[in-house]
């Protein structure tokens, strides 16, 4: 899975800076954050919705399309998919419940 996903972050990253008018990513790139985040948005709740319906292979798809808007906008905030594998492994074994916990309260 890391070497698929990891693949997909380094094409991201190569297309941020390309012309807008030949990639999606580099279009979208130029939209702004605001717009790459209300696309990670729109394909989460496409998501929830295929899987509320039942359509397995829409659920697939839709995941997939959340899971590449996810890793465009990571590389918007110069994120690397690395730090958030990071952040699942150190919560490897924890409660999520015990996890929530310790969080910071704000």
């Amino acid at each position: 899975m890391r070497d698929t996903l990891h693949s997909l972050e380094q094409t991201i990253r190569q297309r941020r800076s390309a012309d807008p008018s030949a990639s999606y990513v580099a279009k979208l790139t130029a939209r702004g954050r605001a717009k790459i985040a209300q696309k990670v948005g729109e394909e989460a709740v496409e998501t929830v919705i295929a899987a509320m319906a039942n359509d397995r292979d829409g659920a697939i798809g839709e995941s997939a399309d959340l899971l590449f808007h996810l890793l465009l906008l990571l590389a918007d905030l110069d994120v690397p998919f690395d730090a958030v594998l990071d952040e699942l492994d150190r919560r490897e074994g924890v409660s999520g419940i015990a996890e929530k916990a310790a969080r910071p309260k704000d």
